[in-house]
């Protein structure tokens, strides 16, 4: 198992407890083997010990918590072996300055530490320390992780034409012809996931927070999902045919999606860049939440497309009208679709990079329009955080 070391205050019943309730959980969940010092260490002398764990750890996690010496000068060693990369900080809040509960000569950041990314946390929040902890820990390990051997796997295969062709005929039936579409594939697809598996997949990795999600799970006797020899699939066409979803998981992991624009419900002709956002953010999210719950490894690498037809002629806006746009420009191409191999943690640690590379190149199609980044990891961040 890979081992990570935890560099902090010893024999404080204060730090005891974060790292028992927070950093060692955090750790555990990351598939990590946690040391410290004073449980772990072999009798031998505490210098050659603390270099050794240095040494041969995935992640450092330091905390600065009471300036103590000591972690100072083991993170200066960390430093110095060049593992800044496998090095996280985290102290309480009131080492801060800026924190209302500063105290004027009280432990403090070190200067040569106080531009660094430090986590804080808070004594009254220690369950939210430890999830945010856990979060970093991820990003990190997919920072230093070596490049997957996997093969990406092929998305043009009968199957996905063969869904493609019943989301055709399926759209007839309603008013729509513009569509946002999505298409997973797992690299190595040797193993058959049973009916009820993939039923119960489907049920639980849907996201709730935008109103109406990606492929949404109905239960509706009309409108609920069936199976099939090959998987599950459902198609949900609402009694007045102004929108359209299908959707299709087979029995070794590929999932195929179509869905109406959401534009076309509150202002035809027009596409929303924020929209936009936040539904690339949500389909990612939906890959990983679906593989997860067919308990597939985060290393695994999943091939994705993201697809938007139905684009010529539209008007580049806006869903928010807080944010202003100036140019409503207009795209002459009809389709947007993108491609990319990543593992499946990735779908988390790079979630905002990943956004932009299939929304950017869209948002070009309407005479070069670009954003900033920093609109795209609000968008994407809010969306996370629960909020549109």
């Amino acid at each position: 198992m890979p081992q990570a070391f935890l560099i902090m205050h010893i024999g404080n019943a204060e730090l005891d407890h974060v790292a028992a309730s927070a950093i060692v959980p955090a750790l555990v969940a990351c598939g990590l083997d946690p040391k410290r010092v004073d449980k772990h260490n072999k009798g031998g002398l505490l210098k050659t010990e603390i270099i050794d764990f240095i040494e041969t750890s995935d992640i450092i996690v330091a905390d600065l918590t009471h300036e103590r010496p000591n972690c100072y000068l083991e993170i200066g060693y960390v430093m110095g072996v060049d593992k800044f990369r496998n090095l996280i900080l985290t102290v309480r809040e009131d080492h801060f300055p800026e924190s209302e509960n500063f105290k004027k000569g009280g432990p403090k950041i070190h200067f040569d530490l106080a531009g660094y990314d430090i986590l804080a946390w808070h004594p009254g929040d220690i369950d939210g320390f430890r999830m945010e902890l856990e979060k970093r820990i991820r990003r990190r390990l997919a920072m230093i992780a070596p490049p997957p051997e996997a093969t990406a796997a092929p998305l043009e295969s009968d199957w996905f034409a063969d869904q493609r062709a019943l989301a055709d005929e399926g759209m007839k039936k309603t008013s729509r012809i513009a569509y946002m579409e999505l298409s997973f594939a797992l690299a190595s697809r040797t193993e058959q996931f049973s009916l009820p598996a993939l039923n119960k997949a489907a049920q639980t990795a849907p996201i709730h927070t935008f109103g109406w999600p990606i492929a949404v799970y109905l239960t509706r006797e009309d409108l609920r999902p069936r199976p099939r020899a090959d998987g599950v699939v459902a198609e949900v066409i609402p009694e007045r045919r102004e929108s359209y979803d299908f959707w299709a998981l087979r029995r070794n992991g590929d999932f195929y999606w179509r869905g109406s624009l959401f534009e076309d419900e509150r202002r035809p002709g027009d596409l929303f860049f924020d929209t936009r956002i936040v539904r690339v953010t949500e389909a990612l999210l939906y890959c990983g939440r679906l593989y997860a719950a067919l308990e597939q490894d985060r290393q695994r690498v999943v091939t994705v497309t993201v697809r938007h037809v139905g684009l010529k002629g539209r008007s580049l806006s806006c869903a928010n009208q807080n944010r202003l746009i100036h140019a409503r420009d207009t795209s002459h191409e009809n389709e947007s679709a993108v491609s990319f191999s990543v593992r499946l943690e990735q779908l988390e640690t790079d979630l905002v990079p990943l956004v932009k590379s299939v929304v950017a190149p869209m948002l070009a199609l309407f005479d070069f329009f670009e954003l900033n980044d920093q609109i795209y990891e609000e968008l994407v961040n809010n969306f996370v955080a629960g909020k549109v």
